[in-house]
């Protein structure tokens, strides 16, 4: 069951460097977001951040091995202001988690986790050509990231259940099934639109240090049932499934742990 790289022991994240120089930069992700070293910014608000997202962006979802995607047409799609000084279109949303609830988001906030941690990753369309070429340069990217955290839900997790009512038709690495469904993305953002925001990088190999951060103050509920779904995901293709135990199969965890801040500045918008 050997992959190039993943979340266990032998190819964790503390093993990443080896393989991928990048991530042995200085501008790495994900960080821990310590709010007595953070700076208030009113340049902020005043270029406000805002995005346009439709219902029908979303149209497959894949079973990385390493957690699952939703790939998205970007048609229409938008995301501008707040620090981005460029029109940024959404090109995919992923989620990172734990194998239990008090731990699994990749950013922490005063070294506090969260049980997990959504990602709408978007790429420079008024600079770049393409995805591919954005995520190699230093304004290329820019991530929205979510908290997620167990506790009595309403509404909330009306576009996340629908992602998981997906799970069984992409359990193993490599399958995808199409979202036949209206999947209406704004649903996946908090309504509080104060935020933290720093220069950093993807968080899985080769780690481009491509990506403005902008990270949510206010967390999204969900429950229990729907992370135990994902956990259920498999970290191998279908036909090797009999070669190793199902529980070392599973994806229960696929985060990687927060790094050094270094001399990077921490902005916030706003405070909740």
């Amino acid at each position: 069951m050997s992959q190039d790289w993943g979340y266990n022991d032998e190819n964790g994240p503390s093993t990443w460097a080896s393989k991928y120089p990048l991530a042995a930069g200085s501008r790495q992700s994900p960080v821990n977001i310590d709010r007595k070293f953070v700076t208030s910014d009113t340049s902020l608000s005043a270029n406000g951040l805002s995005w346009k997202y439709g219902d029908n962006n979303a149209y497959r979802i894949v079973n990385t091995g390493y957690g699952w995607r939703v790939d998205t047409n970007a048609q229409g799609t938008e995301l501008k202001g707040g620090p981005l000084a460029a029109v940024y279109k959404l090109e995919q949303f992923h989620c990172h988690w734990g194998s239990s609830n008090d731990h699994g988001s990749e950013h922490t906030v005063d070294g506090k986790c969260y049980a997990a941690e959504l990602h709408l990753v978007h790429w420079n369309s008024d600079k770049y050509r393409s995805f591919n070429e954005a995520a190699c340069q230093p304004d290329g990217l820019a991530v929205l990231g979510i908290f997620l955290e167990v506790g009595d839900t309403d509404e909330d997790e009306d576009g996340l259940k629908r992602i998981a009512s997906l799970i069984p038709e992409i359990e193993h690495k490599g399958q995808s099934a199409d979202i036949k469904f209206t999947l209406n993305i704004n649903k996946l953002l908090p309504s509080n639109l104060h935020y933290w925001t720093y220069l950093g990088s993807l968080t899985t190999p080769p780690c481009n240090e491509s990506v403005t951060w902008i990270i949510f103050k206010q967390t999204i509920k969900i429950s229990e049932n729907l992370l135990n779904a994902f956990r259920k995901m498999k970290t191998v293709e279908e036909d090797r499934k009999e070669l190793v135990k199902s529980e070392e199969c599973c994806l229960t965890k696929n985060y990687r742990p927060p790094l050094p801040l270094g001399n990077r500045i921490l902005r916030e918008c706003g405070s909740i």
